[in-house]
Formats: structure tokens, sequence, C-alpha cells
């Protein structure tokens, strides 16, 4: 089987998670640059086979829109193009900053660790993942 991949997308950083190869299970990979993320994506393709992206969006379920909407746009737009074979997919994604950050406190995370940058935006894309999981 194939997994999948999502994004919770900002300017300055991408959170990153993976599904496992049977496509059950949601998992944090790491937070890249925009710089650094067409390298990570290349080799996570590489690593094993891809079923598709499933990027944030926020306000997808209420039609508004964010600063964030454009870019998150122009990311998918570029994604489509660069890899034409594979699906991408759009998660409704409000709340889910504050979903992540509420389950690093549960689980316990330190407090210094909650604030090294990035660590919020690999949950909230584990988040992004689980929820287009649950809705397939």
């Amino acid at each position: 089987m194939a997994r999948f991949i999502a994004f919770d997308y900002g300017t300055r950083r991408i959170g990153v998670a993976v599904t496992d190869s049977g496509a059950m299970i949601a998992a944090p990979e790491g937070t890249y640059s925009p710089q650094e993320l067409d390298k990570a994506i290349q080799r996570l393709i590489g690593a094993e086979p891809c079923a598709g992206f499933v990027v944030g969006m926020p306000g997808l379920l209420t039609g508004e829109t964010t600063d964030s909407t454009a870019p998150i746009q122009s990311f998918v737009s570029e994604l489509k193009k660069r890899h034409p074979s594979l699906s991408v997919e759009l998660v409704d994604e409000d709340h889910t900053s504050q979903e992540a950050s509420m389950a690093m406190v549960q689980s316990g995370m330190r407090k210094s660790k909650r604030r090294q940058k990035g660590q919020l935006d690999q949950i909230a894309a584990t988040l992004i993942l689980q929820r287009f999981l649950d809705a397939r």
C-alpha cells in the first residue's frame, strides 16, 4: 500500500506528517522551511510509495478566506504541477494549532520542548492528516 503526506503550510515553516504504509495512522514527520520542503518531499516520496498529499486549508468549511489562503493555494498549485500523478486533498485546518497546543500539554511535553518552533506545526499537520483519514 501507499502512504499519505500532509502539510500544515506556513510562509516561514511547514509542518509535515505522514501515515504508515497502510494509511491508517498519522504521525509527525518534521518541520521545514519553504526552501527545504521540496528536498524533504522528494526524500519522502522516494522512501515509500505515496498515495497523495493532504493540505490544511483554513476556512474550507465556512468559505472564509484568511491571510494564509492565497499562499496555501499557490503551494497546492505547485504540488499539483510538480507531482501530477499524485492527488492533492484539502482538509479544513480550523483550530488545529489550538488542538496541537492542547495535545502537547496533555501529553506532558515539557514547556521548553513546546516552545521549540516547529513542534506545533508538525503536530498540527498530524491532526490535519488524521482528519483526512477519519473522513475516508
